[in-house]
């Protein structure tokens, strides 16, 4: 029997979110223990950030190793871990600059200030990014105002005008927005908070086409969707596009505050003064950053991705057809399962409670259930938290 804790005393942090009486102190691959000694199988993994898991041995040794030689130079120096890093992306990708950051929000903003610089140089000015309708781009107030998530329109208002919102999926809705201001479309492969929501082939494809046609630039948000979530090592590469601006962030640090913006030599167009950061490229971050991103690429690792995603997938849909819920969807290891009814926070109530061990699990809608596992799940644990999630919707249903 789990010993009871101390009391927390939380008083000096400030609310931003509610938050379950207890206190994560430890973690290992797929699990986490708490301060009372329970542990919890993770489908969380900091919203898609531990893409190796809770400490992986080659990010520990890389930041032990690297903070032994130096940690912060200042980001008016190069440095060993940014250079190696910065190769390692460009060398994997249809890009040929990286700007590092510490968060996908400050990558995004960084993404609209260059598409908007590069309007200035070559259309005369434009500078109208579209977006879509329930997209995530960050919590600034540039890519609050980009998002296009219901409500954020009026929390801050006034809101950063220039992002008009079409509909995923449509192009017709992408031209029917475009004007001589419009510089840029802005889209997540797949969006994350928006429910797991797929772009299609078509789809990508034909926005591709009309960007190019109509010089536009493309910009994809992979900060969720990125760094092997999907299965490629980036998400754009299902598609059989170039896109000309990505960022990244989350699993690209697999736990550190790390993010990306790259773009092509084409469109790299900032001058010194447009564009820094304090910590931004930091030896410590970065070095992490290369650790994660030679695991995704080591041989086979983004197959079993592929093949984790496979199962996960045929094991939703197996719970779907036994409880008459309306199927799943995603790609890779970011998925989600479709209720029947807006019972998806009281599955997620229900998971973190259960005894002798919780789960974690998301719903971003009341009426669906986000998975976001380690990249290196095992096939043991997805069938553990499939089985798990069995359990709940008999006791809710």
């Amino acid at each position: 029997m789990n010993k009871p804790a101390p009391t927390i005393d939380n008083h000096s942090v400030m609310f931003i979110t509610p938050r379950p009486e207890l206190t994560m102190v430890e973690g290992n691959g797929s699990w986490l223990t708490d301060n009372n000694g329970k542990r919890y199988l993770d489908f969380l993994q900091g919203w898609a950030v531990n893409c190796l898991g809770h400490c992986n041995p080659g990010m520990i040794e890389a930041l032990n190793t690297q903070a032994k030689k130096l940690i912060n130079p200042s980001p008016a120096f190069y440095n060993e871990p940014m250079i190696r890093l910065s190769n390692l992306l460009t060398e994997n990708s249809c890009f040929n600059k990286v700007f590092f950051a510490n968060s996908g929000a400050e990558a995004n903003e960084g993404a609209i200030k260059l598409a908007r610089k590069w309007g200035q140089s070559n259309k005369a000015g434009a500078f109208e990014i579209i977006t879509f309708d329930h997209s995530f781009h960050g919590r600034t107030l540039a890519t609050m105002s980009a998002s296009g998530k219901p409500g954020w329109d009026t929390m801050f208002a006034p809101q950063v005008p220039g992002f008009p919102k079409a509909e995923l999926n449509d192009i017709a809705s992408v031209k029917k927005l475009v004007t001589d201001k419009t510089v840029a479309v802005m889209i997540e492969p797949v969006q994350g908070e928006g429910g797991v929501i797929p772009s299609t082939k078509e789809f990508m494809q034909s926005l591709r086409q009309f960007t190019k046609e109509n010089n536009i630039l493309l910009i994809v948000d992979e900060v969720q969707a990125g760094c092997g979530r999907t299965g490629k090592l980036f998400a754009y590469q299902h598609y059989d596009i170039e896109p000309d601006i990505m960022t990244l962030g989350k699993g690209i640090g697999g736990g550190v505050p790390l993010a990306a913006l790259m773009a092509t030599d084409a469109v790299a167009c900032f001058v010194p003064g447009d564009q820094g950061g304090t910590y931004n490229g930091n030896p410590l971050m970065t070095a992490v950053g290369a650790s994660v991103i030679e695991q995704l690429l080591a041989p086979g690792f983004l197959e079993s991705v592929r093949t984790k995603g496979e199962l996960l997938s045929k094991e939703l849909l197996s719970i779907s057809a036994e409880f008459k819920l309306e199927g799943e969807r995603g790609e890779g290891l970011l998925r989600a399962l479709m209720l029947s009814s807006d019972i998806g926070a009281k599955l997620v109530e229900l998971a973190r409670d259960r005894n002798p061990e919780g789960l974690l699990i998301n719903s971003p809608r009341p009426n669906l259930l986000r998975f976001m596992p380690a990249l290196n799940v095992s096939e043991a644990e997805i069938r553990q938290m499939c089985n798990i999630l069995r359990e709940l919707l008999k006791q809710v249903s």
